[in-house]
C-alpha cells in the first residue's frame, strides 16, 4: 500500500503547480483524502482535504481561494491545483489518505495528521521571488 506524490518544483512567485498522489496497493476511492506540507524548521500544516465521497472539500486559511483538491477515482490519484503561489508557499507537500473518516467529517477533523492512516513520502515546492 503506497501513496506516491509528485509534481513539485521550483516555481515564481504568482505561478502555478499541480501536484499529484498516486495510490497503489489498494483503493483509496472511498478514502477521504488530505495535503499537509512542512516547511524548513516549522511542523507539519494542513492544507487541503477531500472527503470520502468527494462531495465535500476543506481548505486551510493560508491557501482557501488560491488551492483546489481534487480525486479521479478510476485512476486513483488525487491533485492540488496551486495557483498565486507565494514564497511561504515553499514547502514538502505530503498526501494522506483517511479510511475511516466519518461522512460528516468537517476541517477541525480533517485538519488532524494523527487521523490519517497511510502518508506519501513528499514532493517539494519551492517558490522564488
Amino acid at each position: 500500500v503506497q501513496l506516491q506524490a509528485s509534481g513539485g518544483g521550483l516555481v515564481q512567485a504568482g505561478g502555478s503547480l499541480r501536484p499529484s498522489c498516486a495510490a497503489s496497493g489498494r483503493s483509496f476511492s472511498r478514502d477521504a483524502m488530505g495535503w499537509f506540507r512542512q516547511a524548513p524548521g516549522k511542523g507539519r500544516e494542513f492544507i487541503a482535504a477531500v472527503s470520502r465521497t468527494g462531495r465535500s472539500t476543506f481548505y486551510s486559511d493560508s491557501v482557501k481561494g488560491r488551492f483546489t483538491i481534487s480525486r479521479e477515482a478510476a485512476k486513483n490519484t488525487m491533485y492540488l491545483q496551486m495557483n498565486s503561489l507565494k514564497l511561504e508557499d515553499t514547502a514538502v507537500y505530503f498526501c494522506a489518505a483517511d479510511p475511516n473518516a466519518i461522512l460528516t467529517a468537517g476541517l477541525s477533523y480533517f485538519s488532524n495528521p494523527e487521523h490519517y492512516d497511510y502518508w506519501g513520502q513528499g514532493t517539494l515546492v519551492t517558490v522564488s521571488s
